[in-house]
């Protein structure tokens, strides 16, 4: 009897050490597990609508710079996925791994400057308000000069805050370790997310306001034109919203939260969303020109002959895409359309608006 409590006991405390120890790996690889778990799923998304866009792309939308940039966004996204899967996935397969310094600093850097490219293709869709060809020069500073330093300043605030990151440690632990007092109310981060949802609030705002306004004279055209408008509306929105929401999330959790995981996750996650809404927005302009392409009838399309309706007429039949007269100055209800291809030419005196 006496003989047995000792061996009891020593029993008991192997199982409480074995119990402990397991408990403190899986804390130890949740945050890990966490960002595995989001970038497997979001990344699978984001490579099948990648190739649902070269599916529906032609050949002469292969060519402009949207899809160009679309493709470049897409390709930063998934390398941030295989750096990520890499640095994060590998210490839970083997805990004793230490990730090299340079892979993890690289992980950080493809994690925080993505975002300001992802910003800059949807910039792109003033310039379907604002041709360069035919815009003059003096309006087109006084409408990108704002874009553009805001975005510089994005860019120095993010290289500063990544400069510190840096310094603070030799070895990639230490680089972790440092992670907790860098995160909380880190100044460059809380002005570089406050910036960017300036940012995104002026390219959308202006956007979405010259295309009511300019809208207005042929608000009535048909169900399928407003239609169309409507759509190119919410698509634009969406863009904003969305990110707008994370920005948010991602100073409330900086400025109240000791740890970064879950600040960290959410950085992860608004990538994709952002890259998401705006491959979204050109799959949808995409469908409508590879459906007309392939002469295909689509439900709600605007019917080929011309309207008549005084001040406002459609034109070019033969172009894949309906022009209409009004006022003096080229508005392009496709966003996605190639600048060169909007700011083609003006008819007797007047410029033309596109609609897809």
């Amino acid at each position: 009897m006496n003989s047995d409590g000792p061996r009891t006991s020593q029993m008991s405390s192997v199982t409480g050490d074995s119990e402990a120890t397991i408990s403190a790996f899986v804390n130890s690889i949740h945050p890990d597990f966490n960002i595995i778990i989001s970038i497997t799923a979001f990344s699978a998304c984001l490579f099948t609508l990648f190739i649902v866009l070269f599916a529906l792309s032609t050949k002469e939308s292969r060519r402009r710079l949207v899809f160009r940039l679309n493709v470049s966004a897409i390709c930063v996204v998934l390398t941030l996925s295989i750096l990520a899967g890499f640095t994060n996935g590998r210490p839970i397969i083997d805990p004793s791994y230490q990730v090299p310094r340079s892979l993890f600093i690289a992980t950080v850097a493809f994690l925080f400057f993505p975002p300001i490219l992802f910003d800059s293709i949807l910039l792109t869709r003033l310039f379907a308000l604002y041709p360069p060809a035919i815009t003059p020069l003096a309006t087109l500073l006084k409408i990108f000069a704002f874009p553009f330093c805001v975005k510089c300043t994005r860019v120095a605030v993010i290289t500063i805050c990544l400069r510190d990151f840096i310094s603070s440690g030799k070895t990639t632990e230490a680089l972790i370790r440092d992670e907790l007092t860098i995160w909380f109310r880190n100044p460059y981060l809380i002005a570089g997310w406050t910036v960017q949802i300036a940012d995104n609030l002026y390219s959308v705002g202006l956007f979405l306001y010259n295309l009511h306004v300019r809208l207005r004279p042929i608000k009535n055209v048909g169900i399928s034109m407003s239609g169309r408008i409507r759509q190119v509306f919410y698509i634009s929105a969406a863009n904003f919203v969305f990110p707008l929401i994370f920005n948010i999330a991602l100073l409330f959790f900086v400025t109240t939260d000791h740890s970064p995981n879950t600040g960290i996750l959410l950085v992860f996650i608004n990538n994709y969303i952002t890259v998401m809404g705006v491959l979204c927005a050109t799959l949808w302009f995409s469908r409508l020109e590879w459906v007309r392409t392939h002469d295909e009838p689509l439900s709600g399309e605007m019917p080929s002959h011309a309207l008549n309706l005084g001040r406002v007429s459609v034109i070019d039949r033969k172009a894949a895409s309906d022009m209409v007269l009004m006022g003096a100055r080229t508005v392009a209800l496709n966003p996605e359309e190639d600048i060169e291809a909007r700011a083609e030419s003006t008819l007797h005196g007047k410029t033309r608006i596109s609609i897809p």
